[in-house]
C-alpha cells in the first residue's frame, strides 16, 4: 500500500515465602525514589525486534512507578502483554547501606493495598532474597539481585514471580529491566523501556471519509484527544460515538539500524491494520500534526509525563 509523507509541524525546540511485614520506616538515601515516577514502555524495542524467532524477541512490557507518602517507598506495577497477560505490583523500599544502594521488593499482604498518601508499609512483606544492590551514582541507578537466592523464593510467590526484577538500570528517560522470566531467553535478555510522554490535542474526520468532497463541512471533532508516545493508539469516532473505522497511532521509533530516531503519527485503517499515511517529526518535538484533507490532527506534548498505571 502506498504511503505518503505528509505535512509535519514541529516544536519550537524541535511482589509460605516471605519475611515479616515491612517496617514503617527505613534508612532514607540522599536521593528519593520519586524521580523515577512515571510510566515506561518498551514498544520501540518490540517493534525493532519484529521478525525475530519466537522466544528470542523481548515481550511487550509496561512499568508504572508510583511515588508514595514515604520518600523511600515506591510502588511498581509491571504488565506483561503476552498470550496470557500478566500483571504484578511490588512495593520497593530504597535505602543506602555502607555506600551501596539497596532496593528491596515487597509483595502485598492484602488484596488491594493502599497507595499514594494512604500507603501503609504494614500491608507489604519483604522479599529479602530478591533484594537488588548496586553502587551509589547521582546520575544513574544500576542494581541487581542474586538470581539463585531469588529462585529459591519464587515458587511460593506464584505466577507473578515472573515479573520480579533481577536487574534494573535507570538513566535519563530509559529504564532497563531484567525480569525473572527473562532467564529463559538467555543471560543477556532484558527489556529496554522508555518513559512515556503524553500528547494531547484534537482530531477532525469528515463524514465522507477518504472520498469526502473538498467542499464538505460534515466534520466530526474530538477536542480531548490523548495519545501516549510509546505506541499509543486512539480510535477516531463519529459524533454519535460510533467508530469511524480509522485510528491514530503515535510512536517513537528508530530507523536505519537505530541511527534515525523519529516521532511517528500514523492514520490506521482498522479493517486492515495498515497505515494509510504518516507524519514524522523529531523525537523531542513538542508538536506534531497531519492533514489529509478528510482527516486532520494536531497534537502537543503535555507538560507532565504519563501518570503511573493504577
Amino acid at each position: 500500500m502506498n504511503r505518503m509523507l505528509v505535512f509535519v509541524f514541529l516544536a519550537a525546540t524541535l511482589t509460605a515465602c516471605q519475611s515479616t511485614p515491612a517496617p514503617r520506616r527505613a534508612t532514607v538515601g540522599a536521593t528519593a525514589a520519586a524521580p523515577l515516577a512515571g510510566v515506561y514502555d518498551n514498544h520501540a524495542q518490540v517493534w525493532s525486534a519484529r521478525g525475530e524467532g519466537e522466544g528470542l524477541a523481548a515481550p511487550h512490557v509496561r512499568v508504572g512507578i508510583e511515588a508514595t507518602r514515604d520518600r523511600e517507598w515506591s510502588i511498581w506495577t509491571l504488565q506483561l502483554d503476552a498470550g496470557m497477560p500478566l500483571e504484578a505490583a511490588w512495593a520497593m523500599r530504597r535505602s543506602e547501606q555502607a555506600g551501596t544502594l539497596v532496593l528491596v521488593p515487597h509483595r502485598a499482604l492484602v488484596t488491594a493495598p493502599a497507595r499514594g498518601k494512604a500507603f501503609d508499609p504494614a500491608q507489604w512483606a519483604a522479599l529479602d532474597a530478591c533484594s537488588l544492590r548496586g553502587p551509589l551514582d547521582p546520575l544513574a541507578m544500576r542494581v541487581q539481585a542474586e538470581p539463585a537466592a531469588c529462585t529459591a523464593l519464587a515458587p511460593g510467590i506464584g505466577a507473578q514471580a515472573a515479573l520480579l526484577p533481577l536487574a534494573l538500570e535507570h538513566e535519563d528517560e530509559w529504564l532497563r529491566v531484567r525480569l525473572y522470566a527473562d532467564q529463559a531467553r538467555g543471560p543477556d535478555a532484558r527489556e529496554e523501556l522508555r518513559r512515556v510522554r503524553v500528547y494531547g490535542g484534537w482530531a477532525a474526520i469528515n463524514g465522507g471519509g477518504p472520498r469526502a468532497s473538498a467542499d464538505s463541512s460534515d466534520w466530526h471533532m474530538d477536542r480531548a484527544l490523548q495519545l501516549a508516545s510509546e505506541g499509543g493508539r486512539a480510535a477516531l469516532a463519529w459524533r454519535d460515538g460510533q467508530p469511524s473505522g480509522y485510528s491514530l497511532l503515535l510512536e517513537r521509533l528508530a530507523y536505519r539500524d537505530g541511527e534515525v530516531p523519529v516521532l511517528k503519527l500514523s492514520i490506521i485503517d482498522d479493517a486492515t491494520s495498515q497505515a494509510l499515511a504518516y507524519a514524522w517529526a523529531d523525537p523531542d518535538a513538542a508538536r506534531i500534526g497531519i492533514n489529509l484533507g478528510w482527516v486532520q490532527v494536531g497534537l502537543e506534548r503535555d507538560a507532565v509525563s504519563a501518570a503511573p498505571a493504577p
